[in-house]
């Protein structure tokens, strides 16, 4: 898989993305990463300005439409002529689509995708409608720029590709999958000042196992995050047993 992020500060996303397992799997060859400087498609030869202030006046600096639009039809061609179809643009901002693990699957599923990546004030409204196919949010916040969302969706996409995570399995059964959150992990020592890990965990009994990781999934899911819990995937014996937690809880807060 090819990324491909258009940014003001390219090293930034080489220097968060060259490392770890994003940057094993780089080295490898699995996925991609070119970070392009759009100050590279500015027609002031000398500065290579890419900003200007904004009409209608206001604090700050608007990133010029010609340096954008220029940037991702360059690179939108490049990726055209090698794959046969033009790619995905996604504008990092806070105004999009809350980004999500079920929008990086289906993300993952892409040959090449370019992220483009605001700064100052934000870019011209002219290059994003004519360039821009999706905008994404991590977050309701503000950042300085776009680079930093666009290496986390990046890292969270990256791990869906085959032969990144040395375990391919793992990517499934993580936090988020079937929309619950991760079970509690434990490594040695067994003790650890009083503490003991789970005996469960210890008697090598698989299918037991299994069922206490997915019921300590569907309650921190219920405690933490319940609004995940109507798109979960249960079996009968999971749904009953989220039943029994939601009596109880409606037990305690309703006190004889």
């Amino acid at each position: 898989m090819r990324f491909h992020v258009l940014t003001l500060f390219p090293e930034m996303v080489l220097g968060g993305l060259n490392s770890s397992i994003t940057g094993r799997a780089i080295s490898r060859g699995t996925i991609s990463v070119e970070a392009v400087n759009i100050r590279d498609y500015s027609n002031d030869l000398r500065h290579h300005h890419v900003d200007d202030y904004p009409y209608g006046g206001g604090a700050g600096m608007v990133m010029e439409a010609g340096p954008v639009v220029r940037c991702v039809r360059d690179v939108s061609s490049r990726v055209a002529a090698l794959s046969g179809k033009c790619p995905r643009v996604i504008y990092t901002t806070p105004q999009g689509r809350v980004f999500s693990q079920k929008i990086a699957e289906e993300l993952a599923k892409e040959e090449d995708l370019v992220f483009l990546c605001g700064h100052y004030e934000g870019i011209d409204e002219r290059a994003l409608e004519m360039t821009v196919t999706d905008s994404l949010s991590i977050g309701d916040y503000v950042l300085t720029g776009g680079e930093m969302p666009a290496m986390v969706m990046i890292d969270c996409i990256a791990r869906l590709v085959p032969g990144v995570l040395n375990n391919d399995v793992s990517a499934e059964f993580e936090t988020f999958h079937d929309s619950l959150l991760e079970y509690p992990q434990y490594t040695r020592p067994e003790v650890f000042e009083g503490h003991r890990v789970p005996e469960v965990l210890l008697s090598g009994d698989h299918k037991k196992v299994d069922e206490w990781r997915r019921d300590r999934s569907i309650e921190r899911t219920l405690e933490h995050r319940p609004d995940l819990l109507e798109h979960a995937v249960l079996d009968r014996r999971e749904k009953q047993y989220l039943e029994q937690l939601l009596r109880e809880k409606n037990a305690e807060g309703h006190p004889d």
